[in-house]
């Protein structure tokens, strides 16, 4: 059986992890508004990216494995689209688009790097 909580060690769930907070923390300042909308799609977005990548580590087959980080990689690049519309729509600065785009791009590339893997 896959030792649990062992996907905590993966860089790539760390990063994700601190993805989550880092959009949960911005994504307090929008409107009031906006929590059951943007706010509240780019939260979800991000808590799926690293869910699927804890519940991809916990299968047994390649195929699984990679179908779990797919849906990850797919909710990273909603996560994406939304960063994008909330910069458009002046809910983030500058300042905080770039780290949240820094950060979102750090964990594409583990993502990346961690299905090539498979």
């Amino acid at each position: 059986m896959t030792e649990s909580k062992g996907y905590q060690k993966l860089i790539v769930w760390q990063r994700a992890k601190e993805l989550v907070v880092l959009v949960y923390k911005l994504t307090s300042k929008f409107p009031k508004s906006e929590m059951f909308g943007l706010r509240s799609q780019m939260t979800r977005a991000a808590v799926s990216v690293v869910s699927n990548i804890a519940e991809g580590y916990s299968r047994k087959s390649t195929k699984d494995k990679k179908r779990f980080l797919e849906m990850a990689i797919g909710s990273l690049f909603e996560l994406e689209s939304d960063i994008v519309i909330s910069r458009e729509l002046e809910f983030i600065t500058l300042d905080d688009y770039e780290i949240l785009d820094k950060k979102k791009g750090e964990v594409g590339y583990l993502l990346n790097k961690y299905f090539s893997a498979f």
